[in-house]
């Protein structure tokens, strides 16, 4: 019997991950010079990580010799939530706390629920925990909740939700979403993904950790990869209920967030100037790109995130034709939308630079 029929068979069903093409890569393959690239593929901060971040992680690279220590990250995100410590889980990005939910709460004969275009992360970890993955179809690109809700079988134990969802960039509004969650059987589990939270205007906001007070299903994940600027640092975190982090917590890996990770959010979460003007940049930048793709007459999905999805006649040649010119964007034909592309909102150069690259690319 071959190596690879020694796995087991919901192993071998799963497709890699495909991360966004690294600057480094492209350079390598078009033989540009890595100054001359513009990537908007991964969702990524143009104004890089915070400044409290950096000196942050400066000052603890003396300490790189000791294993990590996350107390003070725990305790400032439990000041700033208002939650228990115990009812925090830090993961090496927001991926490894849906990674550890998954491995808790499915298992072969168990079914998760996620709407079609959400995050390709979930059906990896349902796939992974050798859960069955029910794909909903979707509603004008986003979730589907009714539909969500009919889909549950006796064997379903858990529900993904991207709030906004990456990669449409479409947004339930919160007294819907509560509705639904309300709705829901007690003992299926409901991850609320928001990595993208922070680029909601503040009217639309709501503070969903109030909800865990009568939802002890809801797991709530964030991270600091997005507007905080971490995403090389690896660092996210859930919010939940004492009972599910301390399951979460039970299959975790020891020290999953390092010193420099757990330095830079810490410091990174107080860095209020830096948060409201990577969101005034990125409101701009939405608009410098919305309004170039209608010029171009792009059809695009509204986006509540920091990235618009688009649709043009042959994407794959549309995206070579970028690359060629060294801007890197997203194709999402992985996701089911082979003629969608999906760019990430730079500063206004970089979109600047996109947009003239897309109109000699169509």
């Amino acid at each position: 019997m071959a190596i690879h029929e020694q796995s087991l068979p919901y192993i071998r069903a799963i497709s890699p991950y495909q991360p966004g093409k690294p600057i480094t890569q492209l350079a390598r393959e078009m033989g540009l010079a890595v100054e001359q690239i513009v990537k908007l593929a991964s969702n990524e901060n143009p104004l890089g990580m915070s400044p409290k971040a950096r000196a942050a992680v400066h000052e603890a690279i003396g300490g790189l010799a000791r294993y990590p220590d996350d107390f003070a990250l725990k305790q400032a995100l439990a000041e700033r939530t208002g939650l228990g410590m115990e009812q925090l889980v830090l993961g090496n990005g927001s991926n490894d706390v849906l990674d550890l939910v998954a491995r808790v709460f499915l298992a072969p004969g168990r079914s998760a629920i996620f709407a079609q275009y959400a995050f390709a992360v979930y059906p990896l970890a349902t796939l992974a925990a050798g859960g069955e993955p029910i794909a909903v179809a979707a509603r004008d690109h986003g979730h589907d909740l009714d539909a969500m809700r009919a889909a549950i079988r006796p064997d379903t134990r858990l529900i993904w939700i991207a709030n906004p969802n990456n990669p449409t960039g479409t947004f339930v509004p919160y007294p819907q979403l509560r509705a639904f969650l309300q709705s829901l059987p007690g003992d299926v589990i409901v991850v609320l993904d928001e990595a993208y939270n922070e680029y909601l205007p503040p009217a639309e906001r709501v503070d969903t950790t109030a909800w865990l007070a009568t939802m002890p299903n809801l797991v709530i994940t964030r991270t600091f990869s997005k507007i905080y600027g971490l995403a090389g640092l690896r660092v996210g975190y859930a919010l939940t209920s004492a009972e599910i982090a301390d399951l979460l917590n039970r299959v975790r890996q020891p020290f999953n967030c390092n010193n420099l990770a757990l330095a830079a959010a810490a410091a990174a979460l107080d860095d209020h100037p830096f948060v409201a003007t990577s969101y005034a940049l990125n409101r701009a930048g939405m608009e410098q790109i919305v309004a170039g793709l209608k010029r171009l007459g792009c059809t695009h999905i509204p986006s509540h995130g920091n990235f618009v999805t688009f649709r043009v006649a042959d994407a794959p040649q549309v995206n070579q034709n970028l690359l060629k010119q060294g801007v890197i964007v997203r194709p999402i034909a992985a996701y089911g939308m082979p003629e969608w592309l999906r760019v990430t909102i730079g500063t206004e150069s970089e979109c600047a630079r996109f947009l003239a690259a897309l109109e000699g690319s169509l």
